[in-house]
């Protein structure tokens, strides 16, 4: 485990390895076996051809040692057919490797954001604080992950075909020669691996300080405004400057390791140049074997010692790998713990109705907010909530929607489905696209004809705004064109269209002037939708409830109808 608590053990790849077998076991999986086969017969060949490239490498050469040039002029187009012949294997191997590592990709992707917005996962595991940048663990890793993972996977079975091809070849040239390559090369990975084993924990470490620095750019451009009238940018180049100095300070021990790492590879690298014309020019000198096979000694000998050397050529590569596999077995490991568990809060859905039966909330310190609340509200009733201490109503209104972490409450809560019941929070979520697509229903369906549409928007004095945008089919990051009250509004406009049978508002007075709240609950109360809202005592005398629930700083709570409604 490295300093952000990351595994690299046997659950991340076990985890990985499930991930595999479900890949496999589906229509996309069957595919990609077929070209995982054709991908395994273009290394076959590609090796075939590598081995008879060394034979006609050999007689070219010894053709020149012998001044015989009939069998030169053969042996070049010999050599000019074969290295066409690995050009269009070599083509036919990249292009394969590349739609499989993108086929593999869509579906690994989708597997993960299915998971991770299914049953509010995203919301749990970012309430949680215990992972972080589960965004780029998706985005990025995946895509590093299914590459890589590919490209690992030709390499071993290019080296395990390399080294069955050439060892013959090896072999039949010097039984000496072969035993110094696999003894070289296996001395050298343990050396290899003992120089560079720290940066696994280094490159995990680095790609979440880099996500860190970007999530801190990305805060000062998405609040721009308030930062700078409130003369905030101070802070957040300090902040900034933090996050640049740890990933320095983790590249510097990464390129310490490295500079050793690399200064071992490129001597090994030398080395292998000249230690099979060391074995084998003794041999031609003596009239053993023609000079062709000195030639052919050094390509087999460079072609077998990077077959046995992959642990030292990729440990760079492998290091940042296996990186990415902790880090995403990390994430499956926190979508696994963010999914549905027993709890001693129930949530049951019944249509037209909403209750709560013994329903009590804690702060996660324990704190009592709410004690045993048990009532049912009617529909069309408008009711005000209040308290003495805010965080009690906060945690009613998360309760009833069912966002409470496990622990923090219990009892019963008796509410409509999905599209019975709406939940407007105090700052409401406007995802890019047009004022269509942000109103359309949760099952897809159209908010309704556009007439009623703009309806809805003209009774939230929306009308102007869109239509300065370019209309309903208009895409735009409405969070930064609409100021906090209209994207309210804009939340609320959907209540309008959807018509459900109850709406619970968040502080509505955080956005809102008192004339706008005025006007949201008559157009909420006029469309026959029961609501209730956040607020303070002092919202009674607007008149636009008649049922107010009060808790106190203890917990304890009171139930009082009220007479006047507008």
């Amino acid at each position: 485990m490295n300093g952000n608590g990351e595994r690299f053990g046997r659950e991340a790849w076990l985890r990985v390895a499930r991930y595999l077998r479900l890949f496999v076991a589906t229509p996309e999986g069957l595919k990609a076996l077929a070209m995982l086969g054709l991908l395994v017969a273009s290394l076959i060949s590609f090796n075939a051809l590598n081995v008879l490239n060394s034979y006609v490498g050999r007689d070219f050469m010894s053709a020149i040692e012998r001044r015989d040039f009939a069998a030169f002029i053969r042996e070049a187009w010999l050599y000019v057919a074969v290295f066409a012949a690995s050009t269009v294997v070599a083509v036919t191997w990249r292009y394969l490797e590349e739609r499989l590592a993108l086929l593999w990709r869509t579906w690994q992707t989708r597997q993960l954001l299915d998971r991770y917005l299914a049953q509010r996962r995203y919301f749990r595991i970012e309430e949680n604080g215990q992972l972080l940048n589960p965004d780029q663990r998706i985005a990025e890793d995946v895509r590093s992950f299914t590459t890589t993972s590919l490209s690992f996977l030709l390499l071993v079975l290019n080296a395990s075909f390399t080294i069955i091809a050439f060892s013959g070849v090896l072999w039949s040239i010097s039984p000496q020669l072969f035993i110094v390559a696999v003894t070289y090369a296996l001395a050298g990975s343990l050396i290899a691996v003992l120089l560079g084993r720290r940066l696994i924990g280094l490159n995990s470490a680095q790609l979440d300080k880099e996500a860190n620095f970007r999530t801190e750019l990305i805060l000062v451009r998405d609040n721009a405004a308030p930062l700078a009238l409130t003369h905030g940018e101070e802070h957040e180049h300090r902040r900034l400057l933090q996050r640049l100095g740890a990933i320095v300070d983790n590249t510097r021990r990464m390129i310490s390791i490295n500079r050793n790492l690399n200064g071992f590879t490129n001597g090994y690298n030398y080395l292998v140049q000249i230690i099979p014309t060391l074995i084998v020019a003794p041999m031609f000198i003596r009239g053993e074997v023609q000079f062709g096979v000195v030639t052919q000694a050094a390509m087999a000998f460079s072609t077998l010692m990077g077959a046995f050397s992959i642990a030292i050529t990729q440990f760079q590569s492998i290091s940042t790998y296996a990186a990415v596999v902790g880090r995403l077995g990390k994430l499956a490991e926190a979508l696994e713990q963010a999914g549905p568990h027993p709890t001693a809060l129930e949530i049951r859905e019944e249509d037209g109705r909403l209750a709560y039966e013994g329903l009590s909330l804690r702060r996660p310190d324990g704190r009592l907010l709410l004690d045993q609340l048990t009532l049912a509200i009617d529909a069309g009733a408008r009711v005000l909530v209040t308290g003495t201490y805010g965080h009690a109503k906060v945690a009613l209104f998360k309760a009833t929607a069912g966002l409470l972490a496990e622990g923090e409450g219990e009892g019963r809560i008796v509410r409509p489905g999905a599209e019975g019941i709406l939940f407007v929070p105090d700052m409401p979520f406007l995802p890019r696209g047009s004022v269509r697509e942000l109103l359309r229903r949760d099952d897809g369906r159209d908010a309704g004809v556009d007439s009623e549409i703009w309806a809805a928007l003209e009774q939230m004095h929306l009308d102007a705004a869109v239509r300065q945008a370019g209309g309903l089919d208009a895409e735009h990051d409405w969070s930064g064109l609409l100021g906090a009250g209209e994207q309210l509004s804009m939340a609320v406009v959907r209540v309008l269209l959807d018509r459900p049978q109850f709406v619970f508002f968040d502080r509505m007075s955080l956005a809102f002037h008192p004339d706008q709240v005025a006007r949201v609950l008559q157009a909420v109360a006029a469309s026959g939708i029961g609501y209730l809202v956040l607020g303070k005592p002092e919202d009674v005398a607007g008149g636009y409830f008649n049922a107010l629930l009060d808790i106190d700083g203890e917990g304890r709570w009171t139930w009082r109808p009220l007479s006047a409604v507008r």
